[in-house]
């Protein structure tokens, strides 16, 4: 990864640790409507991956979307307008937290279903080798989603028809609250990929680097039209399934442990080692992204609620 490449990296991955902070906050103040699933301490993943793509590229989502959004280049401003249910967010107000969409961005969608995302992106990786167009379709999901029928249903289509398709698990190890070694009998999800003939990586899902390199080779490798990977990233999320999440099915020790491993400071203290930046530069990454998120929520909570008339507008669209 070239140093332009790690400093954005970094800039992008406080944004997405900022962005959610601010809406826990904003959520405990009574001030977002809905559920909240945050994505601190996974930031790694998402903002490796999104790297690797082009801005046509696809993304699919999961109901701990945010990162995704922000790592593909979405508006900060309608993502948090979206959480206040005002009609300048992505979905006028109407989706919330877990159907954010940005299709200029080739940001297809979060959504609440787990597992949905996978074959939405099988078809989007069907739909570019069908017109040629050279676009690559990444999909987003948990480890509980590896267990999915659509998870079994769109590896085994997006191989048998060497589709352009990057499917990324990332692996937090618990699905809600039951952990991946009650949930199934092996230790990573990716020797499932030779079921289906095709590669399959377990990495370090909190080492940027690592993400990056691995999804450019397999994206490339979707591109020359030599089919589907599958990659498990595993990490940590910081925080419960959901903000109000009691979380007390992980242990004292294992967060501990996990907590070392946070992939920002570990990518700060590279960037400062290898002098790439200075301390002063790095807190002034985190200075504009406070500055950006001030203003996203002064200008959400002023922009107006969605009108009565507007209820059924753009639910279906021919």
């Amino acid at each position: 990864m070239e140093k332009g490449l790690m400093v954005e990296s970094y800039r992008k991955m406080v944004l997405i640790r900022k962005f959610e902070m601010c809406a826990s906050k904003l959520f405990a103040q009574n001030k977002l409507p809905g559920f909240l699933h945050l994505y601190v301490g996974e930031e790694a993943v998402a903002t490796g991956v999104c790297s690797a793509l082009e801005v046509t590229d696809y993304i699919t989502s999961t109901h701990r979307g945010h990162g995704h959004l922000i790592a593909k280049g979405g508006d900060v401003k309608k993502m948090m307008a979206e959480l206040f249910a005002k009609e300048t967010g992505y979905c006028k107000g109407k989706g919330g937290s877990m159907h954010i969409s940005d299709r200029d961005k080739g940001i297809l969608g979060a959504t609440g279903i787990v597992g949905a995302g996978i074959p939405i992106a099988t078809g989007a990786a069907f739909a570019s080798k069908y017109k040629g167009d050279g676009r690559v379709a990444v999909s987003f999901f948990g480890d509980g989603a590896a267990n999915r029928g659509t998870f079994h249903e769109a590896l085994n289509m997006a191989a048998a028809f060497k589709l352009p398709a990057v499917f990324v698990c990332e692996n937090n190890l618990f699905a809600i609250s039951v952990c991946a070694r009650y949930h199934m009998a092996i230790s990573d999800i990716s020797d499932r990929a030779a079921a289906y003939g095709m590669p399959g990586y377990s990495i370090d899902g909190n080492d940027v680097e690592l993400v990056y390199e691995t999804t450019k080779a397999a994206v490339e490798r979707a591109r020359r039209g030599e089919g589907p990977t599958l990659i498990e990233c595993k990490t940590w999320r910081h925080r419960g399934h959901y903000e109000g999440d009691p979380d007390d099915y992980r242990t004292a020790e294992e967060k501990a442990e996990w907590m070392q491993k946070d992939p920002i400071e570990r990518l700060a203290k590279r960037l400062i080692e290898e002098g790439i930046c200075t301390q002063a530069e790095l807190d002034a990454i985190a200075s504009d992204a406070d500055k950006l998120l001030a203003e996203a929520i002064d200008e959400a909570e002023a922009a107006p609620v969605p009108s009565v008339s507007a209820l059924m507008a753009d639910i279906y669209k021919e």
